[in-house]
C-alpha cells in the first residue's frame, strides 16, 4: 500500500519534472530568440511547450522527444518562409533607381573600352559607362543602373 502510494507520487513528480524541464528549454530557447533574432529558436520553444504538454500528461521521455522533434520540425517547415519574407522587408533602397529616365550631361568623356566616364544627373557626379563613346558636354540619359555606375545614352 506505502509502495503504491510513494510509487503514484514519484511517478507524477517525474512527469512534473519533465514538463518542467521542457518548459524550461522553451524559456531559454524563447529568450535567445528575442535576444537574438534568427527565426530558429521559436521553432525550438514551439517543440518544447508541446513536449512539455506530453511530458504532463504522463507519456514517456521516447513520446516527448517525439513529440519535440515532429513540432518543431513541422512549424520551421510552415513558417519559416513566411517569416523570414514579413521580416526581410525590401533591403536597402537604391540610390541609382530613381536617376534611370532622368537627363544628364556627361562631364568626363565615357569610353566604352576601357567603362570610364562621368556625369552628372541631378544635380550629383556618378561613374557612368555606356556601349557608344560619348564626349564631355553631351546631353545623355539614364538607361539603367549596376549598382552606382549609370548606364547612360546620348538623349
Amino acid at each position: 500500500m506505502i509502495l503504491t502510494i510513494l510509487s503514484s507520487l514519484l511517478s507524477g513528480w517525474a512527469a512534473e519534472i519533465g514538463a518542467l524541464s521542457w518548459l524550461g528549454l522553451a524559456l531559454v530557447a524563447a529568450i535567445i530568440e528575442v535576444s537574438v533574432p534568427h527565426f530558429g529558436c521559436a521553432f525550438i520553444s514551439a517543440g518544447a511547450i508541446a513536449a512539455a504538454a506530453a511530458a504532463f500528461l504522463g507519456f514517456g521521455v521516447a513520446v516527448q522527444i517525439g513529440t519535440f522533434v515532429v513540432v518543431m520540425s513541422v512549424s520551421l517547415w510552415a513558417l519559416r518562409a513566411r517569416l523570414l519574407d514579413q521580416a526581410g522587408g525590401h533591403g536597402v533602397p537604391s540610390r541609382t533607381e530613381p536617376l534611370i529616365g532622368r537627363h544628364g550631361q556627361d562631364t568626363h568623356d565615357i569610353d566604352p573600352t576601357l567603362g570610364t566616364g562621368r556625369v552628372t544627373v541631378g544635380g550629383e557626379d556618378w561613374a557612368a559607362r555606356s556601349p557608344e563613346a560619348i564626349s564631355s558636354g553631351t546631353k545623355v540619359r539614364v538607361v539603367g543602373a549596376d549598382g552606382i555606375v549609370l548606364e547612360v545614352t546620348r538623349a
